[in-house]
């Protein structure tokens, strides 16, 4: 249960990146007032966990429906994760965990941000609804296994509303290059948990012993 809480927050922070949200959020709202700042904080993170706690319910209902086995997910979630712990460590951005430049520019001309571009796609990305899905389907069964995931999930969620609701300060005190910094870290976390990943759907696929 421990290895599925750690690898679970690792995917999480890795995917969402609480602390680049939170710098995005701030350069994003930068007339938007205080109080108006921390409803879209909090409105923005709730719409985001409920999207990713509907991925994690059903995921294995869709997988079942489309005809995707779990070897198949493992192999082409651990390629999307692959990508992005790749831009990760190179300090690219990607539509996989952040805004495309055209997103950005319409958030620009947005007053409310809490729904797009906050909750999808910065926090409840593909990366993000992809490595719920492919958590919770490793896992099937296993209840204490997947209460640890849900909890990884929460905490990931709670320390990105705490950042959002200080979005100002944490732009300040990270800066750029912290950012960077964080972001290669868990970026080096996140590609060998990705190799992992495709390692197992390899071996479960048959295609390889």
């Amino acid at each position: 249960m421990w290895e599925t809480a750690i690898v679970s927050f690792t995917t999480f922070f890795a995917t969402i990146g609480p602390i680049d949200v939170a710098v995005m959020f701030a350069a994003m709202t930068p007339r938007a007032s205080a109080g108006f700042r921390r409803s879209m904080a909090i409105r923005g993170t709730l719409v985001a966990s409920l999207i990713l706690m509907v991925f994690a319910i059903i995921g294995d209902f869709l997988l079942h429906s489309l005809g995707i086995s779990l070897a198949a997910l493992q192999v082409a979630g651990g390629i999307l994760l692959l990508l992005i712990g790749i831009d990760m460590v190179f300090a690219r951005s990607s539509g996989g965990t952040t805004t495309t430049l055209e997103e950005t520019s319409e958030a620009v001309e947005k007053r409310d941000v809490s729904i797009f571009p906050l909750a999808t796609p910065l926090i409840a990305g593909p990366g993000t609804m992809g490595a719920t899905i492919l958590l919770m389907a490793n896992i099937k069964g296993q209840l204490l296994a997947e209460l640890a995931v849900f909890a990884a999930l929460g905490i990931v969620l709670l320390l990105t509303l705490s950042l959002l609701l200080i979005a100002t300060k944490v732009q300040k005190v990270f800066g750029v290059t912290g950012m960077h910094v964080v972001s290669r870290v868990f970026g080096v976390l996140l590609t060998a948990l990705a190799v992992q990943f495709m390692f197992d759907g390899l071996l479960q696929s048959g295609l390889i012993s």
